[in-house]
């Protein structure tokens, strides 16, 4: 199997000195590339200076996350791709887990490694963690984080499992499929894009996979920082489409109010921190779901009754009035 390792690249050069290094030196065997979103700093300058064996992708603009994966991807022979942010260090090794899954199971289509954070190394990192899940409203939360609870790594997590969502920060995925599932949702943007390429995988009846034993090491925030009003507005109104595209009909509808209501909740609590801007994010946020609402009915489409991928489990409940802080606490 021939792998891309596929870096995303946006006025990113400060990254790149930092984190391209540790791909170069242990990413052997595969092809690095790094798909530059039309970036107005000198990032290719860089890199096509320092790393002349890597293949550079230029695009005519910046489509976000979404639309610069699609185009980058569609140009490539590779089997095997590797979305991975410019903020992520790799480790030894770890192309081989990855690679070992693929070649031993034919059901897996999409792997992610176990994310620790590059400030705090003994922590999991918030964007995947040791495996993403959804609770049965849609809410994210991983194998060593819920919400902002962030676990110590202590290997308690490190047997390899199958999951709901792998984290677009390293994600792993088979070309055919990739193509097959209709590739990430351009409507996206970024955020939340990669859990719906992944319930679209698994309904198609796919496997998606943590492999522990491949770690990585993620800044986050390299783009976008996790408290900037633009990604509350990405995060609400992204987790509404992936209810609306994936769920069925009756329960789609059923469980956006509810979380509508629970968004209206938040965005209170954003008032009483005095984060005027995070409240008017989930504002726009309705506001745009409701004006692309006919647009992602349309993508309706496929089976819908694989629908043991959201758990039961509500973790707004378990996290805010049970206090439960831990994934195994759950």
């Amino acid at each position: 199997m021939e792998i891309a390792v596929v870096i995303l690249n946006w006025n990113g050069k400060k990254l790149l000195k930092t984190f391209l290094p540790s791909v170069v030196k242990y990413s052997q065997g595969a092809q690095v590339y790094v798909a530059d979103n039309a970036s107005q700093d000198d990032s290719i300058a860089y890199v096509e200076e320092n790393f002349p064996q890597l293949k550079i992708i230029q695009l005519q603009e910046n489509g976000g996350y979404s639309k610069g994966y699609n185009q980058a991807l569609q140009q490539l022979k590779e089997d095997i791709f590797i979305l991975l942010n410019n903020d992520v260090e790799v480790t030894e090794n770890w192309l081989a887990p990855i690679l070992s899954k693929f070649k031993n199971s034919a059901e897996t289509a999409i792997v992610q490694p176990k994310i620790l954070s590059y400030q705090h190394k003994n922590h999991f990192d918030y964007a995947g963690a040791s495996g993403g899940f959804l609770d049965s409203l849609g809410y994210p939360y991983c194998r060593g984080r819920l919400f902002n609870e962030l676990e110590e790594d202590q290997e308690q997590y490190d047997n390899p499992i199958k999951i709901s969502w792998a984290s677009g920060a390293c994600l792993a995925i088979r070309k055919p499929i990739f193509f097959e599932t209709g590739m990430l949702d351009e409507d996206y943007f970024a955020h939340q894009e990669e859990i719906d390429l992944c319930w679209r995988a698994s309904r198609l009846g796919y496997e998606i996979w943590v492999i522990p034993e491949s770690k990585i090491y993620h800044l986050g925030g390299g783009t976008l920082h996790a408290m900037h009003p633009q990604k509350t507005f990405l995060n609400f109104r992204n987790s509404l489409f992936n209810l609306v595209k994936n769920l069925p009909g009756t329960k789609a509808f059923l469980f956006v109010f509810i979380r509508m209501v629970l968004d209206a909740i938040a965005g209170i609590k954003f008032l009483a921190e005095r984060k005027p801007k995070h409240f008017i994010a989930i504002l726009k946020a309705h506001k745009s779901f409701y004006l692309n609402l006919p647009k992602m009915l349309k993508k309706r489409k496929g089976n819908y009754n694989n629908q043991k991928y959201a758990s039961l489990t509500s973790i707004v409940w378990q996290y805010f009035i049970l206090k439960r802080r831990k994934y195994t606490d759950l």
